[in-house]
């Protein structure tokens, strides 16, 4: 759940991929469980940082005005979920998410 949330409250200050980081290496040995969450949530956050970066680029053109905040909104409920999936011992695979890490 740290990972998740981590990545959350480090997000506002765009340091999103050192909450999920920092869990997989140092508390990745714990269990498999903490470590396939951490990888998920690092997958997520290097994804949402291309995403971010491609609507608000894309503000240029107008679209990503409407793009960016449902986007924001899109990752607001993920890493909810997935908090909530993690504080209930279950696995999370979060939607449009391309994952580089294995």
């Amino acid at each position: 759940m740290a990972a998740h949330l981590g990545s959350f409250l480090a997000a506002w200050f765009a340091l999103g991929l050192l909450a999920p980081l920092a869990v997989l290496l140092f508390k990745a040995d714990a269990s498999g469980f903490v470590r396939r969450h951490s990888v998920e949530s690092l997958n997520f956050q290097i994804n949402a940082l291309f995403y971010t970066v491609v609507f608000a680029l894309l503000i240029f053109v107008l679209i990503g005005l409407v793009l960016l905040p449902l986007y924001g909104l899109f990752y607001l409920v993920c890493v909810v979920s997935a908090s909530v999936k993690a504080s209930e011992g279950a696995d999370y695979r979060y939607p449009l998410t391309v994952r580089f890490i294995s």
